[in-house]
């Protein structure tokens, strides 16, 4: 959550370190990293959560609420429906969230080696079937393989199903968060459960995080190899890109489990757990707050109308330190006043519970 903040909103776009922006197309860098590695930790949270085995109505109604503040912080501030984006992350972490809930729930009492092999048994049928499509299904007048922005099967079903007017605004050919990628990001989420059947189940502490090392890092194997292929590419959610940052979320599980829970270091975790606890609250009160910044006009320095979010940085930032360090400074300081309204939210034990 705290990577998001400082990845999101930086003080200005054209003075940003690499390691901080998404690769242009094909490729990773840490930043791409952050979006999966949610999506694998909602799979591990159904594992650790009584509301799984609710009715589905509870796990369909906690999936349309999240679904639905997702539209919320599209629409806002203009609720504009001809324009209104309908996807987006919040909407693809809830569907993600809906198909890993049914999943396990679906396995009910079923044993725990049974149950990681089931959903690494479905993640992998998932990918198999998004890679046929990608690769060997070419869109209306294309070419099958076709992987480039536009022209990729995903895109033409977005511009056909949901239309050009309700696409990602920066490009209303395609959608990061599309209807075709959704099918790969759930199996993040699956293999996120596989990893939480684990974590969760009699195998000693060194057992599990071993376990999900030696599986991460097959994984990470894996994906490697297939990206000579089918690269690795965020915005597509390919399939070598689910396995290979599955396996590295895997990784960073274990060492977390590791350190945090079999050997009980925790001093220095209460700012995690503060940002963790409301993560919901931490995504749309960060969404309202840019937007609203972004949408209120003051007067800058030279007596041009300009957002209310560059007065900020232009007077506050921007003249004491370099371009890219004021512009990450930026970002860290809308990390710190978010953290000051979760540790108020967290000492009065107020969660965001949907």
């Amino acid at each position: 959550m705290a990577a998001m903040v400082v990845v999101n909103n930086p003080g200005d776009w054209s003075q940003v370190y690499a390691p901080l922006l998404h690769a242009e197309w094909h490729g990773w860098t840490p930043t791409d990293l952050i979006f999966p590695f949610f999506v694998f930790i909602v799979g591990v949270s159904v594992t650790l959560s009584k509301r799984a085995q609710q009715p589905v109505a509870v796990i369909l109604r906690r999936s349309g609420l999240i679904f639905g503040l997702g539209l919320l912080l599209a629409l806002y501030p203009r609720f504009d429906l001809s324009t209104v984006r309908l996807m987006g992350v919040l909407q693809r972490l809830a569907l993600c969230y809906l198909a890993a809930a049914l999943f396990y729930r679906a396995m009910g009492e079923a044993d725990e080696e049974d149950t990681w092999q089931a959903a690494v048994g479905v993640t992998a049928v998932l990918l198999l079937v998004y890679w046929a499509l990608m690769q060997f299904i070419p869109a209306p007048e294309g070419v099958a393989g076709d992987l480039t922005p536009a022209g990729n099967l995903g895109a033409w079903i977005d511009r056909t199903v949901i239309g050009e007017a309700h696409l990602w605004r920066q490009s209303k050919t395609w959608d990061p968060e599309g209807l075709l990628g959704t099918i790969p990001s759930v199996a993040s989420a699956l293999s996120g459960v596989a990893a939480g059947v684990i974590l969760t189940g009699r195998r000693t502490a060194p057992h599990k995080a071993a376990f999900l090392i030696a599986g991460g890092g097959a994984a990470i194997v894996m994906g490697l190899v297939w990206d000579r292929s089918f690269p690795i590419n965020k915005s597509l959610w390919t399939s070598s890109y689910v396995l290979f940052t599955s396996g590295l979320a895997s990784t960073a599980l274990a060492m977390c489990f590791w350190m945090f829970d079999a050997r009980g270091r925790q001093a220095f975790l209460r700012p995690l757990v503060v940002l963790g606890t409301n993560a919901l609250v931490l995504f749309v009160v960060l969404g309202l707050l840019v937007k609203t910044l972004l949408f209120f006009k003051v007067m800058g320095p030279d007596g041009v109308l300009i957002s209310a979010n560059r007065w900020l940085y232009i007077t506050g930032f921007e003249p004491f330190a370099s371009p890219k360090n004021a512009s990450l400074l930026f970002a860290l300081a809308n990390l710190a006043v978010l953290y000051v309204l979760l540790e108020f939210l967290y000492c009065r034990r107020w969660f965001l519970r949907v």
